[in-house]
């Protein structure tokens, strides 16, 4: 969520100097915290239902589905974020410019995840069929 509330802030700000400073604490903040947060979760879900049983039952909820389905589309699209707000940050810092395309996409990805994400979470904790 700070990723993104700085990428929307770096592309709202007319100064190149806000929109690199916003641009650098959005790659900082999903580089060091959604990017192992990530892993996290894939490891602490996946050794969750394991000790649950859930890899020994023949039809897995839906729910779970949706978890694991999400989490491996999510890591992809949070590797991608990643590397675009990286390069969007260094366009901006090598240009001087007051904004960047990469960093933009990137400020959609990261909104789209954040989306999906709380999708899963209802998903996961309102446990439909």
């Amino acid at each position: 969520m700070t990723a993104v509330a700085a990428q929307l802030l770096g592309w709202k700000r007319g100064t190149p100097a806000d929109a690199l400073a916003f641009g650098r604490l959005a790659f900082r903040a999903l580089l060091f915290v959604a990017l192992p947060g990530w892993i996290l979760m894939r490891f602490a879900g996946e050794w969750i239902a394991s000790r649950e049983g859930w890899g020994d039952v023949d039809e897995e909820p839906a729910w779970l589905g949706i978890g694991y389905a999400t989490g491996d589309s999510g890591g992809l699209v949070l590797l991608l974020a990643v590397v675009l707000a990286g390069l969007g940050a260094r366009r901006l810092r090598q240009t001087g410019a007051s904004a960047s395309t990469l960093g933009r996409v990137a400020t959609v990805l990261s909104a789209v995840l954040l989306i999906a994400y709380l999708v899963t979470v209802w998903a996961m904790s309102a446990k439909p069929t």
